[in-house]
């Protein structure tokens, strides 16, 4: 337990801030609140968007970035070990001080500006305004909503503020000289309506105009039987690609292929659009490579996706993704390909995606955690177990990473012909969906976690959906998925 300060501004404070101070809390640490006197709030253009959008998108409930009359100052019980500056300008001080820069900048507000600009804010802990100490790439899920997006950023801002707390108390912050002091962004609001005015609005209105045409998402599943290296192994889509039909009313993504008793088989997450809440569904494949009717083999009261199936143990096992219910749970083919049985419960929370590797004589599942608030795709964390059934527990150095660019899983681990671990990762830089890259699993044990910088994905070749989340192999058949235009 260390004996924190916390600095958090006297007048309109944010939400965020009382969030991370409430987590600190919760890890058992002797938080101490202290006020920094500053500029009273953020400009009034700002509140007016953020209001604008709380109601166009029937936002229910505080967001993460609305001000609150204050926080609450208080004495700790011993003295700090640590400050955090989440106020962006407090006074040097004998005591480390960590600090945080949204986009360069010590002033919160400039990840609202970010996000109307269009822009991914990166948020940087900075230790005694010389050494970067952590650093998040938050994913924004609504491109097009200023109001929302910044809450995804401030729901990462938390996070980093908890686990760097976390690692300077064990001891294992990372440290890099940091380009730029600890600065503060001019509270004007000028470039706040500058940028949501000349991007912001046009975004938003665009957005509007392509969902009154397009259904909002509609994902296509393609496959090809080849006996030649694949995408992992060339790192491009090539050709050789033929489409999974659909329906139209309903789609299907999240392709993992199964082979059992020498017939081909993929499952997929089916997505009817009336609904809006997925099942996962089965694709037999004849002899000759022709698809079959899909049928539903697993429907549960919430969403499920990612429907990873694989054999270990003497029988087969499928591991979908379940966030919305809270927990990930393992089933077992109680009569393959159509009867599925829930076995057990491997980890609570809104975990997604997790991806089954075994390494090294354990069982590892690396998948994504919304950690209460903001996007599904920005946060890795890893588990272990000594057995499929567990007990799971998480690697200590949780949260491995937080970025956008390759924190969730997109496909089951490849092990290449050089014998090189690789994990098909998602790339949100373009939103969710918009492409997938490659990385190498470069040190897995119980201290450290390391993946390589992915290598995207070359989308030329005649797959029509280039915007790509999902790649597996199993055998001859290799499938991927792709996001299309489909007119409602």
């Amino acid at each position: 337990m260390l004996a924190i300060e916390v600095i958090v501004p006297q007048s309109a404070p944010r939400r965020w801030q009382q969030v991370a101070i409430e987590r600190l809390q919760a890890d058992g640490h002797d938080v101490a609140v202290r006020h920094q006197p500053g500029p009273a709030s953020w400009p009034a253009a700002a509140k007016a968007a953020f209001q604008f959008e709380q109601r166009l998108f029937r936002r229910r409930g505080p967001n993460l970035a609305a001000p609150l009359p204050q926080i609450q100052a208080r004495s700790g019980k011993r003295p700090a070990a640590l400050r955090l500056d989440l106020a962006g300008d407090a006074p040097p001080s004998d005591v480390p001080t960590i600090g945080f820069l949204f986009d360069g900048s010590g002033a919160d507000l400039s990840a609202a500006i970010a996000v109307a600009a269009g822009r991914l804010p990166v948020i940087e802990a900075v230790l005694d305004r010389k050494t970067v100490v952590g650093r998040a790439r938050p994913m924004v899920d609504k491109r097009e909503s200023t109001a929302l997006g910044t809450e995804d950023v401030f729901a990462r801002a938390v996070t980093l503020v908890q686990s760097v707390a976390r690692a300077f108390a064990t001891d294992r912050l990372p440290r890099e000289p940091v380009a730029k002091d600890l600065g503060r962004t001019e509270r004007s609001s000028t470039r706040f309506t500058s940028a949501y005015l000349g991007a912001a609005l046009p975004r938003l209105g665009r957005e509007a105009l392509r969902r009154a045409r397009f259904r909002h998402a509609h994902w296509r599943v393609g496959y090809r039987f080849t006996d030649a290296p694949g995408v992992a192994e060339t790192g491009r889509l090539g050709t050789g690609w033929s489409v999974l039909p659909d329906p139209g009313d309903h789609f299907y993504a999240d392709p993992f292929p199964f082979w059992w008793q020498g017939q081909p088989f993929v499952f997929v997450e089916d997505y009817p659009h009336a609904t809006g809440k997925a099942v996962i569904s089965v694709v037999p494949f004849n002899a000759s490579g022709v698809p079959g009717t899909p049928r539903v083999v697993l429907e549960e009261a919430h969403h499920l996706s990612y429907p990873q199936v694989f054999e270990r143990d003497g029988a087969i096992w499928m591991l979908p993704e379940a966030s919305a219910g809270g927990k990930l749970t393992l089933y077992r083919a109680s009569g393959f390909p159509d009867g599925w049985i829930p076995e057990a419960v491997l980890v609570e929370g809104e975990i997604s995606d997790a991806t089954l590797l075994e390494h090294d004589g354990q069982l590892w599942l690396l998948a994504t955690d919304r950690d209460g608030h903001g996007s599904t795709s920005d946060m890795l964390v890893v588990f272990s177990a000594p057995a499929l059934a567990g007990p799971w527990r998480p690697h200590p150095a949780n949260p491995i990473l937080i970025d956008h660019r390759m924190a969730r899983p997109g496909g089951a681990f490849v092990r290449n012909s050089e014998g090189r671990v690789l994990l098909p990762v998602q790339d949100g830089t373009l939103g969710y969906g918009g492409g997938l890259g490659l990385s190498e699993l470069l040190q897995l044990d119980r201290q450290t976690v390391r993946l390589s910088t992915p290598r995207p994905i070359d989308a030329a070749g005649d797959w029509p959906y280039p915007k790509i989340h999902t790649l597996n192999r199993a055998g001859r058949l290799e499938v991927i998925d792709g996001i299309a235009a489909v007119r409602k």
